[in-house]
């Protein structure tokens, strides 16, 4: 007869501890609760002094911010932005293809032309091209060495916003170049390979095939430097157009009002980049289709999905409370 092992014929013991009976404790986070008081606390002192300093002036602001003047300024302001990045990213993108050629030739012209304009200060560039009759006192189209079969005054053909177009325009393509290259080189080889092996063009690739996906790359930076443009209008004051930044100086050289004249063109800039960064964000989301299938809500699709689930608790809240036996079910 065998004997029985020890332990044998005996259950386990009963698990004393339930894991649903068990108290969850959230995590306690002490130092991001003093941060997040602290930072309140500075917040709430700025607001109170931007409402209660006398020298912020907030009537003389309230009279300006959209005075005719400044309306018009902030048109002018916007128009060098459109011109000088459309025709800079036109200039960037030659530039850039130029610099991907195979030709030794352009691409030397195009890494000369980036480095030089991006080496010189804008504001270097504006008041060089402004004083451009100084050094060609005509421009005409003729033999190269040779004669001149028609010629203009250079202030004729290029006044004070072609110099400032033209200064911004340059400088903008230097950067634009680069940021279309980066773009360009994100995209996979092996596409350009399948499309050259299925007998597609070059131009066709690269307009079918190159640029729509390497748009996803360029988008956010090139956001960034129009956004950047916009606020480097600013810098043509050196040539006295009547952009924002400029008129606000005339007007606070005439009446003494600093500070809330600068505000007023802080106003005006905060609120044009902000439109400008919504542009920006619905343009990336249209050209991230392809990449992400199932993009995540926009702010007002939030917005719309928020007070629906507000109407749908209400109406729950709304609705009359039927007791258990009269619904069916058992007591």
């Amino acid at each position: 007869m065998a004997a029985a092992s020890p332990g044998a014929g005996t259950e386990a013991p009963p698990v004393k501890d339930d894991l649903a009976s068990l108290r969850v404790v959230p995590a306690r986070h002490y130092a991001r609760w003093v941060a997040a008081a602290a930072v309140s606390v500075l917040v709430a002192q700025f607001a109170h002094g931007l409402i209660t300093n006398p020298v912020w002036e907030w009537q003389v602001f309230r009279d300006y911010v959209l005075s005719e003047t400044i309306v018009t300024a902030v048109g002018l302001t916007l128009q060098l932005t459109a011109y000088a990045s459309v025709l800079g990213f036109l200039l960037g993108t030659v530039l850039a293809f130029m610099r991907l050629s195979r030709s030794p030739v352009l691409q030397t012209v195009a890494w000369s032309y980036i480095w030089i304009f991006r080496s010189i200060p804008m504001i270097v560039q504006l008041v060089f091209w402004f004083n451009l009759s100084a050094l060609y006192e005509r421009l005409g189209v003729g033999i190269p060495f040779g004669p001149v079969f028609w010629s203009i005054d250079s202030n004729s053909l290029i006044g004070t916003i072609g110099a400032a177009l033209i200064g911004l325009s340059l400088h903008q393509a230097a950067y634009a170049a680069e940021i279309v290259r980066g773009g360009v080189l994100a995209v996979d080889h092996g596409q350009l390979e399948a499309a050259a092996a299925l007998g597609i063009p070059r131009l066709r690739q690269i307009r079918r095939i190159v640029l729509p996906q390497a748009m996803r790359a360029i988008l956010p930076t090139a956001g960034n430097e129009i956004i950047g443009l916009l606020k480097g209008t600013s810098v043509v004051y050196v040539m006295a157009i009547g952009e924002l930044f400029y008129q606000v100086t005339v007007i606070y050289g005439r009446n003494g009002r600093v500070i809330p004249l600068l505000m007023v063109a802080t106003a005006w800039y905060v609120v044009l980049t902000s439109l400008l960064s919504v542009a920006q964000y619905y343009v990336e989301r249209r050209y991230a289709r392809g990449a992400n299938r199932t993009p995540p809500p926009t702010p007002l699709q939030r917005a719309r999905r928020f007070v629906r689930t507000l109407r749908a608790a209400a109406a729950r809240r709304n609705q009359p409370v039927v007791p258990l036996s009269l619904a069916g079910g058992r007591r």
